[in-house]
């Protein structure tokens, strides 16, 4: 008896095939479904739109988005499809196409990803994938305190995690929590703690 193995789709057929209507990414070859609480949209739409005052306040060359598609390749050097719930993109790159579609093969300023149920992919798939792009910074704003004891603590408390590629291209991670006031190599002077993200 054989058994079929449903074919893995590449980046360039998931453009093709993705449905306009919803947001999904391609993981392991297939189309996923990414669904979003409410309360995870606040908090990715406050981040967003604090980083868009930011850089109205001081000029800096970037546009915020919570469309784009990245190609990522994970370490078995598979393709995929990464969403990030918040992007930060130099205006420059982003503008330089207008007419394409939001789906980019080269690395972004700054991945944001708001953990939900599927933590796991925040932790662990889309960190590798997002090094290996080499995204200069990367934040996981765990809200819910769902991750990794190893990182949270015990008991676990909610924390927003910024890891920035250091000189080797690997990330380096810091932690803050409550009142601590979040240091980004993107937003030098972003005046923003943790406790504002984590209670949006």
């Amino acid at each position: 008896m054989k058994t079929s193995t449903k074919q893995k789709l590449t980046f360039e057929e998931f453009l093709e095939q993705c449905p306009e209507e919803g947001l999904y990414e391609l993981v392991d070859g297939e189309i996923v479904e990414v669904r979003a609480t409410r309360n995870h949209d606040d908090v990715a739409d406050f981040i967003a739109d604090f980083f868009n005052n930011e850089i109205s306040r001081i000029n800096l060359n970037y546009v915020v988005t919570n469309t784009v598609l990245l190609r990522t390749i994970t370490a078995d050097g598979i393709e995929q499809g990464r969403k990030p719930d918040v992007s930060v993109i130099d205006k420059d790159r982003w503008r330089s196409n207008r007419s394409a579609y939001s789906a980019l093969e080269e690395p972004i300023q700054l991945a944001i990803e708001v953990t939900s149920t599927n933590w796991e992919d925040d932790y662990i798939d889309k960190l590798d994938e997002y090094q290996h792009l080499g995204i200069t910074e990367y934040w996981i704003v765990d809200y819910l305190a769902i991750g990794l004891r190893e990182y949270l603590g015990n008991p676990k408390f909610p924390a927003v995690f910024v890891f920035v590629l250091d000189n080797e291209g690997k990330y380096q991670r810091t932690q803050f929590r409550d009142s601590e006031r979040i240091v980004s190599r993107t937003f030098p002077e972003l005046a923003l703690t943790a406790e504002q993200i984590l209670t949006a």
